[in-house]
Protein backbone atom coordinates (compact mmCIF):
# COMPACT_ATOMS: atom_id res chain seq x y z
CA UNK A 1 0.00 0.00 0.00
CA UNK A 2 1.23 3.46 -0.83
CA UNK A 3 0.28 6.58 1.10
CA UNK A 4 0.70 9.87 -0.69
CA UNK A 5 0.33 13.16 1.13
CA UNK A 6 -0.69 16.19 -0.94
CA UNK A 7 2.24 18.44 -1.76
CA UNK A 8 2.04 22.09 -2.81
CA UNK A 9 4.14 23.29 -5.72
CA UNK A 10 6.37 26.17 -4.65
CA UNK A 11 8.30 26.62 -7.92
CA UNK A 12 8.84 24.90 -11.25
CA UNK A 13 12.15 24.99 -13.12
CA UNK A 14 12.91 24.84 -16.87
CA UNK A 15 13.46 21.05 -16.69
CA UNK A 16 9.90 20.38 -15.43
CA UNK A 17 11.07 19.68 -11.90
CA UNK A 18 9.30 21.30 -8.98
CA UNK A 19 10.15 22.29 -5.46
CA UNK A 20 7.19 21.11 -3.38
CA UNK A 21 6.28 21.33 0.26
CA UNK A 22 4.74 18.39 2.10
CA UNK A 23 3.68 19.12 5.68
CA UNK A 24 6.53 21.62 5.99
CA UNK A 25 9.16 19.42 4.30
CA UNK A 26 10.52 20.69 0.98
CA UNK A 27 11.83 18.41 -1.78
CA UNK A 28 12.37 18.32 -5.53
CA UNK A 29 10.08 16.16 -7.67
CA UNK A 30 9.66 15.50 -11.37
CA UNK A 31 6.43 16.59 -13.10
CA UNK A 32 6.83 14.73 -16.41
CA UNK A 33 4.00 12.23 -15.82
CA UNK A 34 1.32 14.90 -15.47
CA UNK A 35 0.03 16.10 -18.82
CA UNK A 36 -2.12 18.99 -17.61
CA UNK A 37 -0.58 22.40 -16.95
CA UNK A 38 0.82 22.94 -13.45
CA UNK A 39 1.74 26.14 -11.66
CA UNK A 40 2.86 27.47 -8.31
CA UNK A 41 0.17 26.80 -5.69
CA UNK A 42 -1.16 23.62 -7.33
CA UNK A 43 -1.25 20.40 -5.30
CA UNK A 44 0.08 17.05 -6.49
CA UNK A 45 0.36 13.51 -5.17
CA UNK A 46 3.89 12.09 -5.30
CA UNK A 47 5.37 8.61 -5.46
CA UNK A 48 9.14 8.05 -5.22
CA UNK A 49 10.05 11.55 -6.36
CA UNK A 50 7.58 11.78 -9.24
CA UNK A 51 4.31 13.69 -9.22
CA UNK A 52 1.62 11.24 -10.26
CA UNK A 53 -1.58 13.29 -10.14
CA UNK A 54 -2.79 16.85 -9.72
CA UNK A 55 -5.52 17.26 -7.09
CA UNK A 56 -7.78 20.18 -6.33
CA UNK A 57 -6.92 22.51 -3.47
CA UNK A 58 -10.03 21.64 -1.42
CA UNK A 59 -9.29 17.89 -1.49
CA UNK A 60 -5.64 18.56 -0.64
CA UNK A 61 -6.56 20.71 2.34
CA UNK A 62 -9.06 18.12 3.63
CA UNK A 63 -6.42 15.39 3.39
CA UNK A 64 -3.76 17.53 5.09
CA UNK A 65 -6.17 18.31 7.93
CA UNK A 66 -6.80 14.58 8.42
CA UNK A 67 -3.06 13.78 8.43
CA UNK A 68 -2.45 16.53 10.99
CA UNK A 69 -5.24 15.18 13.23
CA UNK A 70 -3.75 11.68 13.05
CA UNK A 71 -0.26 13.02 13.84
CA UNK A 72 -1.61 14.98 16.81
CA UNK A 73 -3.39 11.90 18.15
CA UNK A 74 -0.22 9.84 17.75
CA UNK A 75 1.83 12.50 19.52
CA UNK A 76 -0.71 12.61 22.37
CA UNK A 77 -0.68 8.78 22.46
CA UNK A 78 -4.41 8.61 21.70
CA UNK A 79 -3.49 6.17 18.93
CA UNK A 80 -0.27 4.23 18.37
CA UNK A 81 1.56 2.57 15.52
CA UNK A 82 0.36 -0.74 16.98
CA UNK A 83 -3.24 0.21 16.13
CA UNK A 84 -3.94 -1.61 12.89
CA UNK A 85 -5.96 1.25 11.43
CA UNK A 86 -4.01 4.14 13.04
CA UNK A 87 -7.37 5.40 14.27
CA UNK A 88 -8.69 5.94 10.75
CA UNK A 89 -11.91 3.99 11.37
CA UNK A 90 -13.01 6.91 13.53
CA UNK A 91 -12.78 9.24 10.51
CA UNK A 92 -14.64 6.98 8.08
CA UNK A 93 -17.73 6.08 10.10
Amino acid sequence: MCLSIPSEILEIDEFNNALVQTLGVKRKVNLDLISEPLQKGDFVLIHVGVAMEKIDKESAQQSLKLYEEIADKMQNEEISLQDGDLGLNEFYR
